[in-house]
């Protein structure tokens, strides 16, 4: 072995992200692990891999072979926050445990931990307390590092954490994270676009001071006064926020009363939640002249729709309830039920009880009955968007949102726009974009290279089966620069003293071998 090669395990494989990078380091896979078929089909195909080397199922591996550096992109869906954050109390979240018991019982030299930023979330503090604890308790120095990897050489805002661990105290105060990669690839050259016009020759909006005046609301990329992307939601409101009242035909009055809900919807007065619905009272207290009928037009136009916000509990046989409804009703303090409440309950969540389905039940039963209707916007989840779109990314965009195992309703236009002014520009998107159909979804190839994998690389024809695969895998680029990194703090290297002596005995014991037959 060469001082900088090293060995290395992948548990938790997937398609091979921290297999390519450490690969193309110098490192030599002993053995991997992974359950998910399409997963091990694309390792042993695209990495040249044997499947003898898969140890499969983690919970089943009690011993790993000797080797130098082991890697585990740890299953994250109980830490993230699109989810439902149940971290240890969902199944998942126990992998954690496996992980670390045979880091422990393998004490490779070096490691590297991926997971997504919910794990770091004050939520999860507790736990992941425990994780790092744990870390220790199995004998390594270990830091965690929040890293986009938009940074680091892909243009994919995608932001993961990343534990990094060493056997000894002094590698891990060598190890420093390189600063942000300047110039790295765009949006368009993903899309295979030579612009011709630049975000700094497009025309900017300015202040008395000749500042560009930024657009206040969320943004991926905005340089010059103007995002990159159009955003389709009817619960955020900006320059290049698309509403449901802007694709379906309606009255200056209809806006109106649409945005006032937008505008209100999130004020404490009106509920716990960081968006609740109005009742017509509400709506009333606000802009008296609004009437039931006018609400009821938006429902019909799928713009708004009604919620059975409270309910009263009359009086009920507990023998007459399901495990359920019972713990929904004793959850609820008082004699009545407000949805909003029970949102927040996180007991429910736990035991997984379906707070509409048994709400529904409840009220066949006839033990509560409805005292309240509000109206919220019928789109309230904000990533799935409207009418099928979430956002729409223009090829001058700098970056890429977030692939994930799901797929998204994010889309890309080849087509570049005008930017004179805010208004003119939405007009423009609508026009030239939206209602001309000039987008479409990102391809395998482009998807690959989004991950700092080769175009080329192999994967299901599928699109729900390959964007499972390389939503669940983790950056390449990122990998190799963590590697490269850890490889730098000498962590690998063979003591110089006892590289020179082996070297010795090779010899020697090559001339004894050459010469035997001649002393014989």
């Amino acid at each position: 072995m060469k001082q900088n090669e090293f060995t290395f395990i992948d548990l938790f494989s997937g398609i091979g992200g921290f297999k390519m990078a450490l690969s193309n380091n110098g490192g030599e896979c002993i053995n991997y692990s992974e359950i998910n078929k399409d997963a091990i089909s694309a390792y042993c195909e695209n990495h040249n891999e044997s499947i003898d080397n898969n140890l499969g199922d983690i919970t089943k591996i009690k011993e790993l072979a000797t080797h130098d550096f082991l890697t585990a992109g740890v299953p994250c869906q109980s830490w993230s926050i699109a989810g439902k954050n149940l971290g240890f109390d969902d199944d998942r979240g126990q992998l954690w445990n496996d992980t670390i018991y045979l880091l422990k019982q393998s004490q490779p030299k070096a490691f590297i931990f991926e997971n997504v930023k919910g794990l770091v979330d004050p939520r999860n503090k507790q736990a992941f307390s425990y994780i790092l604890d744990r870390i220790k308790q199995a004998g390594y120095y270990a830091k965690h590092y929040i890293v986009n990897s938009y940074d680091y050489g892909v243009p994919q805002n995608r932001i993961r954490v990343y534990i990094v661990g060493f056997k000894e105290k002094k590698y891990l105060d060598s190890f420093k994270l390189p600063k942000p990669y300047e110039n790295g690839i765009k949006l368009a050259d993903i899309l295979g676009l030579k612009l011709t016009e630049t975000k700094e020759e497009s025309i900017v909006q300015r202040d008395l001071f000749g500042n560009p005046v930024l657009p206040k609301q969320m943004s991926l990329s905005s340089k010059n006064g103007f995002n990159d992307y159009f955003l389709f939601n009817d619960l955020r409101n900006g320059h290049t926020t698309i509403h449901s009242w802007d694709i379906i035909e309606t009255t200056e009055r209809e806006k109106e009363i649409c945005l006032l809900l937008l505008k209100n919807r999130r004020k404490s007065q009106f509920g716990k939640l960081d968006g609740n619905p109005l009742s017509l009272k509400h709506f009333q207290a606000l802009n008296p002249a609004i009437t039931k009928s006018e609400l009821t037009k938006l429902v019909e136009l799928d713009i708004l729709k009604e919620e059975e916000y409270q309910f009263r509990i009359n009086d009920f046989d507990e023998s007459e309830l399901t495990d359920n409804e019972l713990e929904l009703l004793t959850i609820q303090l008082g004699t009545n039920i407000i949805v909003d409440d029970l949102k927040a309950q996180r007991g429910l969540k736990i035991k997984k009880i379906s707070i509409k389905d048994t709400i529904e039940s409840l009220k066949e039963k006839h033990i509560i009955e409805c005292t309240e209707i509000r109206y919220d916007f019928k789109n309230t989840k904000i990533s799935s968007g409207l009418f099928g779109v979430n956002r729409v990314f223009l090829p001058t965009s700098d970056v890429f949102p977030t692939l994930v195992a799901s797929d998204t309703n994010d889309y890309v236009s080849l087509t570049n726009l005008k930017k004179e002014n805010h208004s003119d520009y939405k007009k423009e998107f609508l026009d030239k974009v939206y209602f001309s159909d000039n987008y479409r979804k990102i391809t395998k190839e482009e998807a690959c290279v989004i991950q700092g994998f080769p175009k080329d690389f192999k994967l299901p024809e599928s699109r729900a089966r390959w964007m499972k695969l390389i939503g669940n895998s983790v950056s390449v680029s990122v990998i190799d620069m963590l590697a490269r990194t850890i490889i730098e703090t000498g962590v690998f290297e063979i003591e110089k003293i006892k590289y020179e002596t082996l070297t010795k005995l090779v010899g020697i014991s090559s001339y004894i071998e050459d010469n035997k037959v001649q002393n014989f």
